[in-house]
Formats: C-alpha cells, sequence, structure tokens
C-alpha cells in the first residue's frame, strides 16, 4: 500500500493523530527492565503493548539504538516486529547525502529494517533524497522547521524575499509531492499556519510537545488540514520510571499515551 494512503488510513483507522517517539535510554528506565538480556527491546516491546490502541505510528530515534551498537540493531528488528503492520513507522534518521551514500540508508531502512518513512535533511539537495523516493509504498520527511533554538541560525534566512524553509518546502514537493512531508516545530504557529494552508494534501510531522512543552491547543489551532501527526517521547515513555514490574509500567504509560490521543482529539473538536 502507497504510504499516503496508509497514512490517512492509520489516521481514520485509530483516531489518533499521536505518534510515540521510541527514544530508549537505560538510565531513564525502570529498574526491573534494566535487567532484561537486552533492556532496549524490552523497553520498546512494553511501551507498544501499552500504546498500540491510542496511536497511529512510531517514530524510533535512531541516534539511541547506533550508540548501544548490537543490542540496538537488535533492538531495532525487534522493535519493527511488535509494531502492528496498520500502524506507521518512522525511522527518526534525518540523512542527507551524496546519492551512493544516500541509497546504501534507504536500503538499510527501508529494505532491511523495513521502516515505511524515513526523516530528511535537504541541505544536499533533490539526488540526495531520491533514493528514498525510488522506493515503492515508502515516504520522506523533510526537515522544514524544527523545534529546537538553532532553527533560527539558517531556516528563517531570506532567500529572494522568502524565509529558506519555505524554499526548502516548495522545491521539495516538486521532487514528489506524493511521497513528501515535512517537519514542523509546534513552536512554529504562524508558520504551520501558512503552511497547511498553501499545500492541504501534504502531511505533517510535528515535534515539540510534551517534555518541550510547546502549547498543544496553540498548534492545533494554527493547523488548516488534518494530515498531520503530533509526536511525543518522553512524556510518555518515561512517565513511569519507579514501575516495580511490567503490568504497572504498562498501566501507567498506556494512560498517558490515551491522554494525549484524548487531548489532540479534543482541541480538533472544538475547532470545528
Amino acid at each position: 500500500m502507497h504510504f499516503y494512503k496508509k497514512f490517512k488510513q492509520a489516521l481514520r483507522e485509530t483516531n489518533s493523530h499521536l505518534i510515540v517517539g521510541l527514544d530508549p535510554d537505560i538510565s531513564k528506565m525502570p529498574d526491573f527492565v534494566k535487567t532484561s538480556v537486552n533492556p532496549i527491546a524490552e523497553f520498546n516491546n512494553l511501551v507498544i503493548e501499552a500504546t498500540k490502541d491510542y496511536v497511529c505510528g512510531y517514530k524510533p530515534n535512531i541516534a539511541f539504538y547506533e550508540k548501544a551498537q548490537e543490542l540496538g540493531i537488535a533492538a531495532i528488528r525487534s522493535t519493527i516486529g511488535m509494531i502492528p503492520e496498520q500502524l506507521i513507522t518512522i525511522a527518526d534518521a534525518k540523512r542527507g547525502d551524496m546519492e551512493n551514500t544516500a541509497e546504501q540508508y534507504a536500503q538499510t531502512y527501508f529494505d532491511s529494517y523495513g521502516f515505511d518513512s524515513i526523516t530528511i535533511q535537504p541541505y544536499m539537495g533533490q539526488d540526495s533524497v531520491r533514493p528514498f523516493l525510488r522506493r515503492k509504498n515508502k515516504f520522506a520527511w523533510v526537515l522544514a522547521l524544527t523545534s529546537n533554538y538553532g532553527a533560527n541560525d539558517f531556516q528563517f534566512l531570506q532567500v529572494n524575499k522568502k524565509p529558506l524553509w519555505e524554499v526548502v518546502v516548495e522545491k521539495a514537493i516538486s521532487w514528489n509531492d506524493q511521497k513528501i512531508g515535512f517537519v514542523f516545530g509546534a513552536n512554529h504557529t504562524r508558520e504551520l499556519e501558512k503552511m497547511t494552508k498553501n499545500f492541504p494534501e501534504t502531511p505533517i510531522l510535528i515535534p515539540g510537545i510534551g517534555a518541550q512543552k510547546n502549547s498543544l491547543e496553540k498548534t492545533i489551532d494554527s493547523l488548516h488540514h488534518e494530515l498531520f501527526v503530533i509526536n511525543q517521547s518522553r512524556s510518555i515513555i518515561y512517565s513511569a520510571p519507579k514501575a516495580e514490574n511490567a503490568q504497572e509500567f504498562m498501566e501507567i504509560v498506556s494512560e498517558n499515551a490515551k491522554r494525549s490521543r484524548d487531548e489532540i482529539n479534543g482541541f480538533l473538536q472544538l475547532r470545528k
């Protein structure tokens, strides 16, 4: 199934715009998980089991797995195998390199691990993104306007009287408008409003809610379409640091995921 179709179907069938970021830091896990053969895989499996009824997908941040080396690689495979087929998967890898190198990344994350989509750095241009777009039924989330304070260093620079982020969006859409979506930080509400108004059929991945404490209400209020997902990581997956067993852990994490999904849907209802 084409990712764009799977994406819309997941939003509709799960009644959720919530993506859970799987960013496993062993030092922040409950003690009972740390004693597992592979704490990362076990932690992710528990999170998925606890949240799968309240999300439309998952976004593993690849840095956390690369740091763990062999355990991390095994955990990626275990995690992808645990995620229900109807939910979307995003490799938060932020890759972007020469085409022959990008091809190796595409083979790794799409062909080997089986992710549906990946986050991409667009700075090196079309050929650095092309290998990801060649894959049937796959998708690229291009960084447009990120939630970190360093976004101001480059992303708002004026290029022919337009901010650089807007130039990136227009150029990337010209590469393939059905296989590209964009990452927009929740703190950029004016820009989100402009983006979703001008491109009503383009999916948006929104980080910056939860631990980063940007306003969910203002973020939802700024959107002109509903082809969006909101990522929350730390505020959900680390919500039970002192849990003494799997059941206690899953109950707390599940409750937090449900609350997050319901808050998003509640603000959407108020907007209608």
